[in-house]
């Protein structure tokens, strides 16, 4: 069998849940035996996410091989429990870097470069990248709404697909909105209509529609929609609100979505192996109990900045039997003072990554509440910075240890920027992204909570906990448990007269999973479970 490629765009409005779509159908197709891979197409201009500001696109999502990401990578990863690379996250910005590099060159041979066929020729190429590999399915995403003009090369692209290869080898899929329009108590076909209409201008007939509603899709508007946007009535697929995320799969399975992507790329494993996921399911809809943890952190405008993080909270809910309800709280309005009357109703605390010095004091004193208090805390990244600038100032008594990233005069320095092996400081020659080694200190917390000496995660930082303070930490009682396997770099840090005092210098949450959470989550729910008041 050659490989299959499924395209998925989205109309009338962003935000109708393309990337759960996409994530969905992954699942289902792994449940029938079939190796998928899903990848995702940005219409903006940017390079990559990866400096863009959260309150922008939300967090960015880091895969092993250390790109920065769109979000909905994350989501892939989650529902189809695949590890995603470079190669599944591309902008037009990266196109269109990648076209004029070549130009350059001169491997365009003095042509004049042009969006037909150079642009579109470089989009498929990255379509066309996982052939050769050990992938049945390849599910592509384009971002943004039909008609947005920075997305017309990648329409133009997936059109060109389209025709090259075997029509049984490609499926259109278009997700789009049926608006409920409450005065007249009535769903409205008319703007999927002119999204399909839009999309059939550019030479795209959708083979499946998803239809985003908030209420069931009666019978007379899905034989509408199949008769004005020239669709099957059966690949008319209602997309309703679920009560929990995780179900999605399963309510796209019943209204038949998987069946009619089989039966279009002619695949004949038709029944699916979901027992799995359903008893995950059940297992959320019967959870007993509630656990609060408060996600201090200063991108709060738009939560989605830490959508992994608090995704990985809910999966170490679903491992302990409680469910998790995430109180969203910004830094920069914690100071000393306020602390235990605005952190003291939750059971638990986490300290999330970040860049830039706004709310970091806030950050501090809730790290503080956390270690004084015996309260549960887990540091994530600069969450972990900052706990050993907590434990210093006021364990050691260094008023001023600080970051270097704050501050560059500090004279107590607890964190800092590497040296490159030339002995100059450079900011971006010290940037760690993707996956790193780790070694684990036997007779630790971490060691109890990992199970393994010998780890790796996923880190986004260029700051490092600086190793001329670490005997005096450690005698103090804040122990390296985990390091980089040469010793160099510290990893984890644990409080050991805590209930529940410890942060790691990487990203645990992108490879938490719902059916297994990152080890750190869930062991930070079970101690909130056990310390609850």
């Amino acid at each position: 069998m050659g490989t299959k490629y499924i395209f998925i765009t989205g109309g009338v409005v962003s935000g109708l849940g393309k990337g759960i779509t996409a994530s969905s159908l992954g699942r289902l197709l792994k449940n029938r035996g079939y190796k998928v891979i899903n990848q995702k197409f940005d219409p903006y201009i940017n390079v990559d996410p990866g400096t863009m500001s959260p309150y922008e696109h939300g967090e960015v999502f880091v895969t092993d091989d250390g790109a920065e990401t769109d979000l909905d990578l994350g989501h892939y990863e989650r529902f189809t429990d695949v590890n995603l690379t470079k190669n599944c996250s591309i902008t037009s910005g990266k196109i269109y870097q990648n076209v004029l590099n070549k130009e350059r060159r001169g491997d365009y041979l003095g042509k004049t470069v042009q969006v037909i066929p150079h642009v579109t020729n470089e989009i498929k190429e990255n379509i066309y990248s996982f052939e050769g590999e050990d992938v049945d399915v390849v599910i592509t995403e384009l971002g943004g709404t039909v008609g947005d003009i920075e997305g017309l090369a990648l329409l133009e692209a997936i059109r060109q697909v389209g025709l090259e290869i075997d029509s049984e080898d490609v499926v259109y899929i278009h997700v789009t909105l049926l608006p409920f329009i409450s005065g007249s108590c009535e769903l409205k076909s008319k703007p999927t209509q002119h999204s399909v209409k839009d999309l059939q201008s550019l030479g795209i007939k959708p083979d499946i529609l998803v239809c985003r509603s908030e209420i069931e899709i009666p019978e007379d508007i899905r034989k509408k929609l199949a008769l004005f946007c020239n669709v099957r009535p059966e690949n008319v697929i209602p997309n309703l609100t679920a009560s929990n995320l995780y179900e999605v799969p399963l309510m796209l399975e019943k209204q038949g979505l998987a069946r009619a992507v089989c039966k279009k790329l002619n695949l004949d494993r038709l029944e699916p192996q979901n027992e799995e996921w359903e008893k995950m399911i059940d297992n959320i809809k019967n959870l007993s109990g509630t656990v609060k943890v408060a996600l201090v952190g200063k991108y709060m405008q738009l939560q989605d900045s830490y959508l992994s993080v608090a995704e990985s909270l809910r999966h170490g809910g679903f491992a302990n039997g409680v469910k998790v309800e995430v109180g969203f709280i910004d830094s920069e309005g914690i100071n000393d003072e306020n602390v235990k009357e605005i952190l003291g109703e939750y059971d638990g605390i986490l300290v999330p990554g970040g860049f830039g010095n706004r709310g970091i004091q806030g950050k501090i004193s809730a790290i503080k509440y956390a270690r004084e208090n015996n309260v549960p805390f887990l540091g994530i990244c600069l969450g972990m910075q900052m706990a050993v600038v907590e434990f210093a100032r006021n364990v050691l008594g260094m008023e001023d240890a600080d970051s270097a990233e704050f501050n560059i005069h500090t004279k107590n320095p607890v964190i800092h920027i590497m040296e490159t092996q030339k002995g100059v400081t450079s900011k971006g020659g010290t940037m760690r992204l993707g996956s790193y080694p780790c070694k684990i200190k036997k007779d630790t917390l971490a060691y109890e909570i990992y199970g393994e000496e010998n780890i790796n995660e996923r880190h986004r930082h260029r700051f490092e906990y600086n190793n001329d303070y670490k005997e005096k930490l450690e005698e103090a009682g804040l122990i390296c448990s985990g390091t980089s396997p040469d010793g160099n770099l510290v990893e984890i840090v644990e409080y050991r007269n805590h209930p529940f005092f410890v942060a790691g210098q990487f990203h645990p949450e992108f490879k938490s999973r719902p059916d297994r959470p990152a080890p750190l989550f869930k062991a930070l729910i079970k101690a909130c479970v056990r310390t609850k008041k």
